[in-house]
């Protein structure tokens, strides 16, 4: 019973402290900024109109409501992509913290997840804003929205546990990491027409986006093959992460 009441107590204290960074991290990121959180809605809108603008001129792709299209296929990509940028970073950036007291070292790059899912939240106000422009009336079918999230979050968490992992041992990676993430944006169907790229079926990202767009966009119902391709591919990476972080972290104290 001891020891069932102390897991129990470290777990609150995990939390606690998790709701606190997440906190912390907003205050950072909108300090001294005139509108704030308001930004999270403003910059996927501003993109959008910019790579509408750019796409739609160069390539004159036939896709109907490309600005729906872009923004969220984009807005999902910047879920995994910022999050596992900031992941990666989360214990070197930590050290002080993790070299004075005793914390699950793990709070550090699941917290980064937790504040860009946050984030996520309020640029789905910009995909409404758009939808209502675009005169797109949201079906039935967005009762599949949570499950795509939770894919998609399980996925990056996995992928930033191995990254937060790998960066304190290889701080290169905090350069490679930036040129990977570009590049796996333009081998994901964030611009392009879906059949463009299906050769890339092997990418999870193709799958996310594409699960996102069906029930937003087109009213379609992902069946139980892609719902079991989405989530074996984020509960492999979770499992390889979770591992990978794991064997490491108890070396982290004398590289950070």
């Amino acid at each position: 019973m001891a020891s069932e009441q102390i897991i129990r107590d470290e777990r609150k204290k995990n939390l606690h402290i998790l709701t606190a960074m997440v906190k912390r991290d907003f205050k950072r990121k909108y300090r001294r900024s005139v509108l704030g959180v308001v930004w999270s809605v403003l910059n996927p809108l501003l993109m959008m109109v910019v790579l509408t603008a750019v796409f739609s001129f160069m390539f004159r792709f036939s896709i109907e409501h490309y600005p729906l299209y872009i923004i969220l296929g984009q807005i999902l990509f910047s879920l995994v992509s910022n999050s596992t940028d900031q992941a990666m970073r989360s214990i070197v950036d930590s050290s002080s913290m993790i070299k004075k007291i005793r914390i699950e070292k793990m709070v550090f790059p699941i917290e980064k997840v937790i504040f860009e899912l946050v984030n996520f939240g309020f640029s789905c106000i910009a995909v409404i804003a758009v939808m209502a422009y675009l005169q797109v009336m949201p079906t039935w079918h967005l009762i599949f929205l949570p499950l795509i999230v939770l894919y998609t979050v399980i996925f990056s968490v996995g992928i930033s546990l191995i990254l937060a992992a790998m960066g304190v041992f290889f701080r290169d990676m905090f350069h490679i990491w930036s040129v990977f993430t570009t590049a796996w944006m333009y081998a994901s169907p964030i611009i392009y027409p879906m059949d463009m790229l299906s050769g890339w079926m092997f990418n999870p990202m193709y799958h996310y986006v594409q699960y996102f767009r069906d029930i937003v966009m087109w009213g379609t119902a992902p069946g139980l093959l892609e719902n079991g391709i989405c989530l074996g591919m984020a509960a492999i990476t979770f499992l390889v992460g979770f591992l990978v972080f794991r064997k490491t972290e108890r070396k982290f104290i004398l590289y950070v």
